[in-house]
C-alpha cells in the first residue's frame, strides 16, 4: 500500500502543479477585477464597479456576448456537419485518389493562420458584389463563422475519421444484417459510437471561435457586430492611452466562464474523444 501511494506521489504532484499554473491566472483574474485599484472602475474597497463598466461599454456586454455567441454556434454547427460527413467517408469508404486528398485536407493546417486573413477580406470584398453570395457577405457574423469553420475543418476531420475508425465494422454488419438501412446505421449505431469525439470536435471549434482576435479584427467593420475579445481591446485603451486594467480582468473573467463551464460538463467525453483510435477493438 505504501509503495503504491508513493509511486504516485509524482503523478499527483505534477497533475497538482500544472492545475495551479493553469488556473492561477484565472483566479488572480477574477479577484484582481473586484479589488480596488487607481485607475480603474474600482477605487475603494471590493466590489463589481469594473464589471459594471464592461457591460456599460460600447453598444453593452449583452451585445458583445450575443455576438460571440451567434459566431461560435454557427463555427460548430459548420464544423460538425462537414467534419463528420467528411470523416465517415475518409474512414469507411474508398474512392480514388482518397489517400492524396485526406493529405492535401491536412496540408491546410501547415499554412500559417494569420497569412490567408488578408485574401480573406479581399474575397469578403469582392463577394459584396457578387449576386446571391452578397446576401451571406454582407452578415459579417456569418462571413466570420465560415471562415473561422475553415481553419478549424483539417483538424476536425482528421479527429472524426480516427473516431469512426475505432468503430468495429461488425457493428455496422450486424445492423445491416437486422434490416437497417445506411442512413440507420449511421445515425442509431455510428454516432452514438463516436459521440466522444463529435464533443472533443465541437469544444475545440466553439474554444476557437469564441476567443479568436484576428480574423474579427480583420473581417469585422462595424462597432455593433464585434465579438467580445475585440471589444475587450477597445476597451482596454481608453482615454489618452491609459489601460484600464480593472475593467480588462473583468472581461477575461466573463470570457472565460463559459470555456470553463463547457470543459467541466463535458471533459468526459473529451478525454474519451483524444483517447479514440488508441486502442482498435
Amino acid at each position: 500500500m505504501g509503495t503504491t501511494t508513493f509511486g504516485r506521489t509524482p503523478y499527483w504532484v505534477l497533475t497538482g502543479g500544472l492545475a495551479v499554473l493553469f488556473l492561477f491566472p484565472i483566479v488572480w483574474s477574477a479577484v484582481a477585477s473586484v479589488s480596488p485599484s487607481a485607475g480603474s472602475s474600482q477605487v475603494y474597497g471590493y466590489g463589481f464597479g469594473n464589471y459594471v463598466t464592461l457591460a456599460n461599454f460600447g453598444t453593452g456586454l449583452p451585445r458583445f456576448a450575443f455576438n460571440s455567441a451567434v459566431i461560435s454556434i454557427l463555427t460548430v454547427c459548420l464544423v460538425l456537419t462537414v467534419s463528420t460527413l467528411g470523416g465517415y467517408a475518409f474512414a469507411r469508404f474508398s474512392f480514388p485518389g482518397k489517400n492524396l486528398l485526406f493529405l492535401a485536407t491536412l496540408a491546410i493546417l501547415m499554412v500559417p493562420y494569420a497569412t490567408l486573413l488578408i485574401p480573406l477580406y479581399l474575397l469578403h470584398n469582392f463577394a459584396r458584389t457578387v449576386p446571391v453570395i452578397d446576401v451571406i457577405a454582407n452578415m459579417d457574423l456569418v462571413w466570420l463563422a465560415l471562415v473561422l469553420g475553415m481553419f478549424q475543418l483539417p483538424f476536425a476531420t482528421f479527429m472524426m475519421r480516427i473516431s469512426f475508425e475505432s468503430v468495429p465494422r461488425e457493428l455496422e454488419e450486424a445492423a445491416l444484417v437486422d434490416g437497417s438501412g445506411s442512413f440507420g446505421v449511421f445515425r442509431h449505431v455510428l454516432m452514438p459510437a463516436v459521440r466522444p469525439g463529435i464533443v472533443t470536435v465541437g469544444l475545440f471549434a466553439f474554444l476557437a471561435a469564441w476567443n479568436d482576435f484576428l480574423a474579427p479584427l480583420i473581417l469585422i467593420n462595424s462597432a455593433s457586430e464585434q465579438p467580445l475579445p475585440l471589444a475587450l481591446v477597445n476597451l482596454r485603451q481608453q482615454t489618452m492611452g491609459a489601460v484600464d486594467f480593472g475593467s480588462t480582468e473583468a472581461g477575461v473573467v466573463v470570457m472565460a466562464l463559459p470555456c470553463l463551464i463547457l470543459f467541466v460538463l463535458l471533459q468526459r467525453y473529451y478525454v474519451q474523444g483524444f483517447m479514440s483510435g488508441a486502442v482498435k477493438g
